[in-house]
């Protein structure tokens, strides 16, 4: 048996109110960070994504460099990492600790040989270093407050500008580094400051929702836009390719298109009003696309040449994913995330389910066999999805207790696993709730056979005849709390995993164990998942690895191993032959699985 990695399906930024989240840009790709992992994927191609997770703290900040070799990225903890773009295995470069809190920002020279953070910290607010070696290559002194932003000239003599949360610009000649002059043109937070690839100039936004452009060499200011102006918080600023335009995003739900000669803005981009459409983060690829970064996570493309709205939306999850299942048609799925939200996939993107959805961690989710997918949640609540996965019905359901897991028999009756018991419920009705001696922690179903994981260290089987479930057997194996069950597709076996790792396959008719050798997990088993032929069942763990078992031969096994950071929440498959798994880190990873005789 052999696996091939085929697919990976990103994450969106995490966005957070009254903060600017940086974006950046390298060619066609975008580059952003969502908790410990450094996300780059390609705009022109959704195939071409990588994910890179080696920081220790949630990452802030990640550029690639002028030549496209390194990207450099940097965390909450004051840690820069540089490492290699060129190959798969992205090789660590070089790793420096060069600020005691968080950085907010760095910049790479247009050499591709220094780096200068920026950030917060003890004894200083910015440094600049050689990216190679470490070796400082100046001093970034002026500010009073944290620094939000640096940007460096690319072309020599160099000069760097960084913006505060004193009002202040501070203008830097290079290299070495060292103070030049400061520029007061703001009265409140500057947020963000950014050369042109010229050169030639650089610009500066802030919270008092202004916009000034200055001389790239002597940081002399030239013009304030006041031509239709923003009316709250700008967040970010880029510049065009060409230089000739700047690109602004602000808490007023707006993104602006300004013309620095006639410093007019020449497009306005509405966007629906809320505090979840307030942009707070935006780039200019070089390859001519303006991506703005709503607080909802969700990244809006614009077209400069048409259009007051996106011309696409690219939405994700921003949290981690909680639960996930395949649904019907090809390469699909649909996803719950720890904050709430829902969100299905199909034709190579994510699209958010509309309606009133939950307001906390999806628990479980399911498909009926007349199509309509239903999910659970920690604010205890059952809830249905439509037939085209598009929205939320108006129907839901109140649980007696909190869901902790959800199956769905072939009669469409919704068995809720939770704290206090099971309940039986179709079209939100409820069937039958059963109280327990033990605290339900899994559920699966067949059409006539229940199966419930607890935290007794046992699974508990029921018949259920349509309207009451009746106790049936206690199967006995597992060793710790069992967290996930799973019939294979014939009903008569039954694999349960536990919070120590262990896998158990059991004979439900018999009410034997057929294997305990499935035991290669060091942590908590989160989800199981059988093939269609029910030859195999693939485990996703909270040890970051997934492994592929075997019914007719227990000891063969495919390891595929660290298959998601800080943990895998699901795995299912796509197919004979595809399997699928999401993570803590919230992207989804598809594999090619080859079983051989």
């Amino acid at each position: 048996m052999s696996f091939k990695l085929t697919s990976l399906y990103p994450c969106n930024p995490v966005a957070t109110r009254g903060q600017y989240t940086k974006l950046s840009s390298s060619k066609d790709k975008i580059i952003y960070t969502n908790g410990r992992t450094v996300i780059i994927r390609d705009l022109k191609n959704p195939s071409q994504v990588i994910a890179n997770s080696g920081h220790v703290q949630p990452a802030t900040v990640a550029r690639i460099s002028p030549t496209g070799y390194y990207c450099a990225s940097a965390d909450a903890g004051g840690t820069v990492r540089v490492w290699d773009l060129v190959g798969e295995d992205q090789v660590l470069k070089a790793e420096y600790k060069v600020l005691s809190g968080r950085i907010n920002d760095l910049e790479w020279d247009g050499e591709s040989k220094r780096i200068i953070t920026v950030g917060d910290g003890r004894d200083k607010f910015g440094h600049a270093f050689m990216m190679d070696t470490g070796s400082s290559t100046g001093e970034i002194a002026g500010h009073s407050k944290v620094i939000n932003a640096v940007s460096i000239r690319h072309q020599r003599p160099f000069r760097a500008a960084t913006a505060g949360d004193d009002a202040t610009i501070i203008f830097h000649q290079g290299v070495p580094f060292k103070y030049d002059k400061t520029i007061n043109t703001h009265t409140k937070f500057v947020q963000d400051v950014r050369y042109a690839s010229s050169g030639d100039h650089f610009a500066s936004v802030g919270s008092d929702a202004k916009v000034f452009v200055y001389d790239g060499k002597t940081g002399e200011t030239l013009a304030e836009f006041t031509d239709s102006p923003h009316t709250g918080s700008i967040y970010a600023s880029s510049w065009s390719p060409d230089s000739k335009s700047i690109v602004t995003s602000s808490a007023d739900c707006t993104v602006k298109l300004w013309d620095v000669e006639t410093k007019k803005a020449v497009t306005t981009w509405n966007l629906r009003k809320g505090v979840s459409y307030q942009q707070v983060g935006n780039t200019w690829t070089p390859g001519d696309d303006i991506v703005s970064l709503s607080i909802s996570g969700d990244l809006n493309v614009f077209d400069k040449r048409a259009g007051d709205k996106p011309a696409r939306v690219l939405q994700a999850p921003t949290k981690a994913i909680s639960s996930a299942i395949p649904t019907p048609g090809s390469d699909t799925f649909v996803v719950g995330t720890n904050d709430g939200r829902v969100l299905s996939f199909s034709d190579s993107e994510y699209s958010t389910v509309e309606g009133s959805g939950h307001a906390s961690l999806v628990s479980g989710l399911g498909v009926a066999s007349s199509g309509e997918i239903y999910s659970a949640g920690l604010d205890d609540t059952l809830r249905e999805i439509d037939l085209n996965g598009k929205s939320f019905t108006q129907a839901s359901y109140t649980t007696a207790s909190q869901p902790k897991s959800l199956a769905i028999a072939k009669d469409n009756t919704v068995f809720l696993a939770e704290v206090n018991g099971v309940e039986a419920v179709r079209s939100n009705q409820k069937l039958h709730d059963l109280k327990t001696s033990y605290t339900p922690s899994s559920v699966a179903a067949t059409s006539t056979l229940v199966a419930v994981g607890g935290e007794d260290n046992k699974v508990h089987l029921y018949d259920w005849d349509g309207k009451a479930l009746k106790e049936s057997g206690v199967l006995e194996g597992n060793k710790g709390v069992v967290g996930a069950v799973a019939f294979n597709p014939d009903g008569n076996l039954l694999a349960a995993g536990d919070s120590t790792g262990k896998i158990v396959l059991f004979d439900v008719q018999k009410h034997s164990t057929v294997t305990s050798r499935w035991s290669f997990h060091s942590a908590r088993i989160h989800s199981l998942a059988w093939t269609p032929d029910g030859k195999h069942c693939a485990s996703g763990s909270l040890d970051t690895h997934i492994y592929i078992w075997s019914v007719d031969n227990p000891v063969k096994n495919i390891a595929i191993k660290n298959a998601a950071p800080n943990g895998v929440s699901a795995v299912f498959w796509l197919g004979d032959k595809k399997l699928a798994g999401t993570g803590a880190d919230g992207c989804a990873r598809t594999w090619d699985v080859t079983f051989h005789p």
